[in-house]
């Protein structure tokens, strides 16, 4: 399922957060962005790095990223856990600029696994923060 839960309540308060998300200019393109993420980490084989590593953010746009991501991450999952859905997606919303700018200028699958492999460690944390909530990615048109 789209919101992957059991509990009347939590479903509802999931889908109330991705209806408000809808009505958000940033939408569409991070449905779309996210949609992206997943095939790219679905055709992905091998397992995908845990963390981050700073130090191998070499594009300016993968370091514009991550700091984005670094900073809202643990206030977007500290919400999560509060049942905060609808601002947690709304500050996610926050990343549509810094993601575009990231997919316009950076070659994810790099011939350097070195790169390659934080780069998808940096999308599977967009990814594991989106679907904490919901899979926007359904939102596709």
């Amino acid at each position: 399922s789209m919101t992957g839960t059991r509990r009347p309540l939590d479903f509802e308060q999931r889908m109330r957060a991705v209806n408000a998300f809808i009505e958000l200019p940033e939408a569409e393109a991070l449905a779309a962005a996210n949609k992206r993420i997943g095939n790219i980490l679905k055709k992905h084989d091998g397992p995908v790095p845990e963390s981050v590593d700073e130090a191998r953010l070499v594009e300016p746009a993968e370091q514009r990223l991550w700091e984005a991501v670094d900073a809202i991450g643990p206030r977007i999952e500290a919400m999560i856990a509060e049942g905060d859905y609808t601002e947690a997606l709304t500050r996610l919303a926050a990343l549509r600029e810094p993601v575009d700018a990231f997919f316009d200028s950076v070659m994810v699958m790099a011939d350097d696994t070195a790169l390659r492999d934080n780069r998808l460690a940096l999308l599977a944390r967009i990814n594991a923060l989106f679907l904490a909530i919901a899979d926007v990615s359904q939102l596709q048109a």
